[in-house]
């Protein structure tokens, strides 16, 4: 239980602290993107092994969240919070420093373990910490705003820092701010956990599950190299199947569950998840898309491509802060709906990209449409999927949300690069001028097809999240009762 109530300056302290930490977890997914050309001719990765620069991250990061969000509940959320910071800062100083790809490839995974730890951790303390009601949305505005733009920033820093000081500082500037983190952290937060009486853990369910996730998404970010249809796919496939029916049969029968299941009983918890997952699959997908459009066809460079960035960045954030005011007065409900619309929007006007495209017109106008739509999808998502929840689960939800969106990135990034692959067929073999147009007609399909994901996603949106659950939350910010909002039980 928390130590004593928090000042309200110290709260809003203690946000700043947390969103920071969260935006290095997010922007560490793409920091190293425009960093991987040096990184292979200094370390001479195979063209195989670098995409593990990046993949070793995700697919620990995604793997262990869930389990990470369960042992904050249980353990104690500053101290896994605090734990990850000093592991990710200390994997990322080893990462900076490595001389082989195996090095640096383990301390890339290391990274994920500490950010899993982080990120859940991070969001069940804003949920703790923050009534929920108008005070919990516009922490969570700060939050969508800061972990949006951190995928865009970090394309933006990757190339400022690969550009004037060499690749190994995309990692290197982690080690201090996650330092600073840790030994700030006392003094802005108070230690909080489930209040349940079992302190158990629950070992078959958490094994069950961080191996059934963690080889999903492995299956999904090696399936465009192994083939989809492969005996490798479809045997990890099934492996992965096998796995989560198993955690599912443990948690059942477990006197502690890792995921007490009573917590799905709320609609819009589930629907948020659902969603979450779609939105994750389609906006991961489109940096990926947006950059190498740039450097592949328009021929930008790492630097200017990532100051391309900047606008989206800025966009997302004050979208984000609009986006908690709307939810305050509309509900999360409708929100969301219409980001998830603008996001497919931007998409589709990204489908129209050409060879001989400008900044302009096939950049910077779709690119902000998209990032109104992230903020005002982000924010209302998060905090659907956190409401009503009750403090003893706030770390399992905050864990739910965030493997839903890296599931979900690891997903869209799979499928939406075989499509694009599909279409842009053995462009090795054509001659170089050709090459350009050939790859256009990839990225144009993949942004349909996003595009296409983010309209399901606002389909899904209004059908599974609940509207009376919205209106609740409306009602209850302005009586300022809290407890109007449904609880999980």
């Amino acid at each position: 239980m928390p130590d004593a109530p928090p000042k309200s300056d110290k709260k809003w302290l203690a946000l700043v602290l947390l969103a920071s930490a969260q935006f290095v977890v997010v922007l560490d997914a793409s920091i190293v993107n425009v960093a991987l050309p040096s990184i292979g001719r200094d370390l001479e990765f195979s063209q195989e092994n670098l995409a593990w620069v990046v993949n070793a991250y995700t697919l620990v990061f995604g793997g262990f969240l869930l389990l990470g969000g369960r042992m904050a509940d249980l353990l104690g959320r500053r101290r896994l919070f605090v734990g990850g910071l000093v592991l990710f800062g200390l994997a990322s100083l080893l990462g900076g420093f490595a001389q082989t790809e195996g090095q640096l490839i383990a301390a890339r995974a290391v990274q994920g373990l500490g950010a899993a730890l982080i990120s859940p951790a991070a969001l069940s303390i804003v949920t703790t910490l923050f009534t929920e009601g108008a005070e919990r949305n516009k922490a969570l505005g700060v939050w969508g705003a800061v972990a949006g733009g951190g995928g865009a920033a970090g394309v933006l820093l990757g190339g400022v820092l690969t550009d004037a000081l060499g690749w190994e500082w995309v990692l290197f500037v982690n080690t201090p701010i996650a330092f600073a983190a840790a030994l700030l952290t006392p003094r802005l937060i108070a230690e909080s956990r489930s209040g349940a009486e079992t302190r158990t853990f629950d070992v078959a369910g958490a094994v069950s599950v961080t191996a059934g996730l963690s080889l999903l998404v492995y299956t999904l970010v090696d399936a465009n190299d192994a083939g989809w249809g492969s005996g490798q796919t479809l045997g990890l496939l099934a492996l992965t199947a096998a796995l989560l029916a198993v955690f599912v049969v443990v948690e059942t029968r477990s006197k502690a569950p890792l995921v007490p299941f009573g917590i799905f009983r709320l609609q819009t918890l589930r629907g948020a998840n659902v969603v979450g997952l779609l939105i994750g699959m389609s906006l991961f997908s489109m940096f990926f898309f947006v950059s190498l459009y740039m450097q592949q066809v328009l021929g930008y460079g790492p630097l200017k491509a990532g100051f391309a960035y900047l606008p989206l960045a800025l966009t997302i954030i004050v979208a984000a802060g609009v986006a908690s005011q709307l939810v305050t007065r509309l509900g999360f409900k409708p929100v969301l709906v219409t980001g998830l619309l603008l996001i497919a929007s931007g998409l589709a006007w990204f489908s129209f990209v050409s060879e001989g495209g400008t900044f302009l017109g096939d950049i910077l106008f779709p690119s902000l449409l998209a990032a109104v739509g992230l903020g005002f999808a982000f924010v209302p998502v998060t905090i659907a999927a956190v409401t009503g929840v009750s403090n003893a689960d706030a770390g399992l939800a905050s864990g739910l949300i965030n493997t839903s969106q890296q599931i979900g990135g690891a997903l869209g990034l799979a499928v939406l690069s075989a499509i694009a692959t599909n279409v842009t067929g053995e462009v090795r073999a054509l001659p170089r001028p050709e090459q350009a147009a050939a790859l256009n007609d990839g990225f144009q399909a993949a942004f349909l097809a996003g595009s296409g994901v983010a309209l399901l996603g606002a389909v899904l949106a209004f059908t599974l999240i609940s509207g009376r659950d919205s209106k609740a939350h409306v009602e209850a910010v302005q009586s300022g009762d809290p407890e109007a909002v449904p609880v999980a039980v």
